[in-house]
């Protein structure tokens, strides 16, 4: 069994920062940093990469500047700026601490990470991320980035998914962290673990500036480290989504304002995975007659804990059903539809021209 050798951390903190100095990446909401534009730019990417938040990122600032800007935000226009992102949680919860902003705080970001935790959507890593970059409060922002960098340099043989575990990592970060550039260490630690001490595939052990006091270098245990509990296997759910069209307008539906995807519109579907005569009879218990049916393709969408295999229909439809709202081109547009489905909704979009 190794010993952990957390004094490397400490050891890493001077190198971490001049290697950071030279090999920092260029991002827009490092270019002009303010409280705003790093709580932004945090919660987005959130299970998101950088390269695809920088395009929506800008877009964002462009609209919505400031809280008060983001605070007063139709809800229907802030989600079509977030379609694609997925995840549409965090937009609403920024929503709602912008107008916690705005009503308590005079419209500024407050400026310790424990009164930044007191806002909707903030938890210990955006916070410890704004906190840090922005006050220069010495906290450490601890995601999976740091998480797996601090596993290997310490040689830490624990599950880095073990609340326990984390907070362990949390203290011995907080201890090595630089007490004058604190956000500069944290965002040194992100780029890091983003550029060189990679979670999938081999790291750039050879360029890396924790290379004489990693553990998991010496011992060869990079691919070993850091100690992850196996998920559980994703649910498979089939689904027939039916692409209806009546009058030159497509129909689509309002989900429900809790669970996956909330209040966002969609495309009808039930679920299985149905026929051409299994999607005109289940019109029918719609209320609606199909006139024609004919395949739509199929498309997969993969979210955290489920995955949907989707089988598409077109059918031009007589009748009506009170949940379904029927869309020309200009109300398609400024839907938000989620990415799930992408290909559906390119096909329906061709068709409404």
């Amino acid at each position: 069994m190794m010993t952990e050798h957390w004094e490397n951390l400490n050891a890493l903190t001077a190198p971490l920062l001049t290697w950071y100095d030279l090999n920092g990446r260029t991002l827009p909401w490092r270019s002009v940093v303010t409280p705003y534009r790093t709580w932004v730019s945090e919660i987005m990417l959130q299970q998101t990469r950088v390269s695809a938040v920088i395009p929506y990122f800008e877009r964002f600032m462009a609209e919505l500047p400031d809280a008060a800007a983001l605070a007063t935000v139709p809800e229907e226009r802030l989600l079509k700026l977030w379609e694609g992102l997925g995840y549409y949680s965090r937009a609403r919860n920024l929503q709602k601490a912008a107008k916690v902003i705005v009503s308590d705080f005079g419209g500024e970001l407050p400026r310790t990470c424990a009164s930044l935790k007191t806002l909707p959507g903030i938890g210990d890593y955006t916070a410890a991320a704004i906190a840090s970059i922005n006050f220069g409060e010495p906290v450490a922002a601890v995601d999976g980035n740091l998480l797996r960098v601090a596993a290997r340099v310490s040689g830490c043989a624990d599950d880095i998914m073990d609340a326990r575990v984390r907070k362990q990592f949390t203290a011995h970060l907080n201890d090595a962290i630089d007490l004058h550039r604190p956000g500069a260490y944290n965002q040194a630690m992100m780029d890091l673990g983003a550029t060189v001490c990679l979670p999938n595939g081999a790291p750039k052990c050879e360029i890396c500036p924790a290379r004489m006091m990693c553990e998991a270098y010496k011992n060869g245990l990079t691919e070993i480290f850091p100690v992850r509990a196996k998920k559980k296997a994703r649910k498979i759910e089939e689904r027939t989504v039916l692409l209806l069209f009546q009058n030159g307008k497509a129909a689509l539906r309002k989900r429900a304002d809790t669970g996956l995807l909330a209040s966002l519109w969609e495309f009808p579907s039930v679920l299985g995975n149905l026929d051409e005569a299994g999607v005109s009879l289940a019109l029918a218990q719609m209320g609606l007659s199909a006139q024609t049916v004919e395949p739509a393709g199929s498309a997969k969408h993969i979210f955290t804990h489920i995955e949907w295999d989707m089988k598409g229909y077109f059918a031009d439809v007589t009748g009506e059903n009170d949940d379904l709202f029927w869309a020309d081109a200009a109300a398609f547009d400024a839907a938000a539809i989620p990415t799930a489905f992408k290909k559906f909704a390119a096909l329906v979009r061709a068709r409404l021209q």
